[in-house]
C-alpha cells in the first residue's frame, strides 16, 4: 500500500449546495476514498425534476460513490430506488440526520429520529426495492433529552442497513459545540455493520483521534474539506506514516482553485459557475494574509477572466488589491 493510501476509508460528507460533481471530483483527486452526492429529494426523483436530475450527474472516476436520498414517504423511496437502479452508484444512503428547518419541518432528515418506527419502514422498504446496499446517516439524537442514536442504529441494522454514518451532534446543536465521539464508539460496539464517524475532523490529527477513540470503520470529513481538499491527501499520509505532509504552497493552491473553477464553469455554465464558485473561493482564501480585499472583489465580479486575474495576482504575489 502506498504512503498516500489511507488504512481506513476517508469519506467526503454529503453537503447540500457544496458537494457537487466538480467538488467531489477534486476531493477524489486529493485522496477521498468514498464520495456521496448532495441530498436528493425522493419527491423530486418521483416527479423527474430537472434540478434533481442535475444533482444525480456523476462519472466513473468518482466511484465508489453513494447517492443520498431524503424524504419520508414510502412510495417516493420505492420509486427512487428503482429509478437509480441503472445509475452508476455503488450504494444508497438515506439522510436521517439533516438538521435544517426546511427539511425537518416536513418530517424528513433528523425528524425521522423522533419516529424510529417510520424510519425502520423506510429503510426496510428501500432495501427491498433496491439491488444496491442501503445505509443511513444519523445524528446523536434530536436534543440532549432525546439521545437515541444507539437504539436507532440497532433498529437500522435490523431493518437492513449495511452501514451507519454517525454525526456526533444532536439536531438542536446543528454544528455548534463539540461533536460527541463517544456516541460513535457506543454505536460501533452495539452493531455489527460498518460505522462511519463524522463531526469535527478538521486535521489529520483529528482523524487519528476519532479512529483511536471510537474504533470506527471509516472517517467522514465535511466542513474540514471546505477550501481545503488537500485534507484527504494529508490525512491518508498521516494515518499511514505518522508524519505530516507540508501544506500546499501558494502555487499549488492557485492551480487547484483554477482547476476547480474550470470544472464548475464546464458543469454549470459561466453565470451559475461563477455564482457557485464564489463561496468556494471565499473558503480557499480564508485565513490567508491580506485576502479580505480580493475576497470582496471576487464576490462582486462577474467576469471569469477578471476573477482569474485577481486570483493569479494574489497567489503569485504580483500584487494585492488594497
Amino acid at each position: 500500500m502506498s504512503e498516500f493510501e489511507s488504512p481506513i476509508p476517508l469519506y467526503l460528507a454529503p453537503m447540500a449546495g457544496i458537494t457537487d460533481k466538480p467538488f467531489r471530483l477534486l476531493c477524489k483527486k486529493m485522496g477521498a476514498d468514498v464520495l456521496i452526492t448532495e441530498m436528493i429529494n425522493t419527491r423530486g426523483l418521483f416527479y423527474n425534476d430537472k434540478k434533481t436530475r442535475r444533482l444525480l450527474e456523476t462519472e466513473e472516476g468518482e466511484r465508489p460513490i453513494g447517492v443520498q436520498l431524503f424524504g419520508s414517504q414510502l412510495e417516493y423511496f420505492a420509486i427512487a430506488a428503482k429509478k437509480i437502479k441503472d445509475m452508476p452508484f455503488d450504494f444508497i444512503n438515506i439522510n436521517m440526520g439533516c438538521p435544517t428547518p426546511k427539511i425537518v419541518k416536513n418530517g424528513d432528515g433528523c425528524a425521522l429520529m423522533k419516529v424510529p418506527e417510520v424510519a425502520a419502514t423506510i429503510i426496510k422498504y428501500t432495501a427491498e426495492s433496491s439491488d444496491k446496499p442501503v445505509g443511513v446517516k444519523i445524528r446523536k439524537g434530536w436534543d440532549e433529552n432525546n439521545v437515541n442514536a444507539v437504539e436507532f442504529a440497532q433498529m437500522a441494522e435490523k431493518s437492513g442497513a449495511f452501514q451507519i454514518i454517525v454525526h456526533g451532534r444532536t439536531r438542536e446543536q446543528f454544528y455548534s459545540g463539540r461533536a460527541d465521539w463517544d456516541i460513535i464508539k457506543k454505536i460501533k460496539q452495539s452493531v455489527s455493520v460498518p460505522v462511519i464517524g463524522n463531526g469535527d475532523v478538521f486535521s489529520p490529527k483529528d482523524a487519528l483521534a476519532m479512529f483511536e477513540q471510537t474504533g470506527c470503520d471509516g472517517i467522514m470529513i465535511g466542513r474540514g474539506a471546505l477550501g481545503n481538499p488537500w485534507i484527504f491527501r494529508q490525512t491518508a499520509y498521516f494515518l499511514r506514516t505518522g508524519r505530516m505532509l507540508p501544506p500546499p504552497d501558494m502555487k499549488e493552491k492557485l492551480e487547484t482553485i483554477l482547476m476547480h473553477f474550470e470544472a464548475a464553469l464546464n458543469f454549470y455554465g459561466e453565470r451559475l459557475g461563477v455564482l457557485e464558485m464564489r463561496k468556494h473561493i471565499g473558503w480557499y482564501l480564508k485565513g490567508l494574509p491580506h485576502s479580505a480585499s480580493v475576497k470582496r472583489a471576487v464576490q462582486e465580479e462577474k467576469d471569469v477572466g477578471k476573477i482569474k486575474q485577481m486570483l493569479t495576482a494574489f497567489f503569485t504575489g504580483v500584487g494585492y488589491l488594497q
